[in-house]
């Protein structure tokens, strides 16, 4: 089953909601969940914010995180799927953000790097990835990350619902890739 497909069957099972704010992707995350039949039961709506003024107007990324940590980081994209999440009113919000290349990267950011975050229910987790290829190979893979982490996410959720305060947590490959939390 395909990834989208596999995320909203769990969501529409527990009749829950999805949101999703994106950066790199450009809609492409919104677009994979669109394309599966009877995504209007779960989707409420998707916001690119491309410029940082777009995401402190649309989403209420705070300023002072943006400059402290930029808009590649794990900062940015908890505050955009919190700020997505909370602007839609719904149950869970996507973020992606990062640099698709070919410019734009820097020794500690590389052009692939892509920080994700998925927000709910008080908990908002984030990730980071570096993707190789081109532009367009880039947008590709972190859409279908973006996919992935919400549906492990909202599976794990399915399976053991936790309650508690606010976490974070990366993979191994964001200590490896040298990308700050």
């Amino acid at each position: 089953m395909r990834i989208e497909r596999e995320l909203g069957r769990l969501l529409t099972g527990r009749k829950e909601s999805l949101a999703v704010a994106e950066s790199c992707t450009g809609g492409l995350v919104a677009k994979k969940i669109t394309d599966a039949p009877g995504s209007s039961a779960y989707f409420l709506e998707a916001a690119v914010t491309y410029t940082n003024e777009s995401k402190e107007r649309a989403l209420g990324v705070r300023r002072a995180t943006l400059r402290k940590f930029g808009a590649v980081s794990a900062q940015a994209a908890e505050e955009m799927a919190e700020g997505i999440r909370r602007r839609a009113r719904s149950d869970w919000g996507l973020a992606a953000t990062g640099i698709a290349g070919p410019s734009g990267g820097s020794r500690e950011k590389p052009v692939g790097t892509v920080c994700f975050a998925v927000a709910g229910k008080g908990k908002t987790l984030s990730w980071a990835r570096r993707f190789s290829g081109g532009r367009e190979e880039v947008r590709e893979k972190a859409a279908l990350a973006a996919l992935d982490l919400a549906r492990r996410r909202v599976r794990l959720e399915s399976i053991s619902p936790r309650g508690g305060g606010r976490r974070s947590r990366s993979w191994t490959a964001r200590a490896r890739a040298g990308i700050p939390r």
